[in-house]
């Protein structure tokens, strides 16, 4: 019996979901992520920052690891945060007030 070959195929992203990047800026998620989606995307794919797209698919700035991890461990910090809250609408400069302030 001669044995069959496997042939790995990466799967195409569905619509919505996270797209590789990774030549550029890493993997591209929508801005409308919450920030522990975000966290378990980092986990899976191994790495330390994410660029984030809005809803026309345009780059609207880069999130680390770092800063969601200090988000997350703030007082302030709630599972509805999304990634546009974290940006602040300004490419990733801005601050959302009362939950960065707190954990920078």
């Amino acid at each position: 019996m001669t044995p069959a070959r496997t042939q790995y195929r990466r799967p195409e992203p569905a619509p919505g979901s996270v797209a590789d990047d990774s030549e550029r800026h890493g993997p591209r998620v929508g801005d409308d992520m919450t920030v522990e989606v975000a966290l378990a995307v980092m986990a899976g794919a191994r790495v330390a920052y994410l660029t984030v797209c809005d809803e026309d698919d345009e780059r609207t700035g880069l999130i680390t690891l770092g800063r969601l991890a200090v988000l997350r461990d703030s007082p302030t910090y709630t599972d509805r945060i999304r990634l546009r809250d974290v940006l602040g609408g300004t490419g990733g400069h801005g601050r959302t007030p009362d939950v960065l302030a707190v954990s920078r």
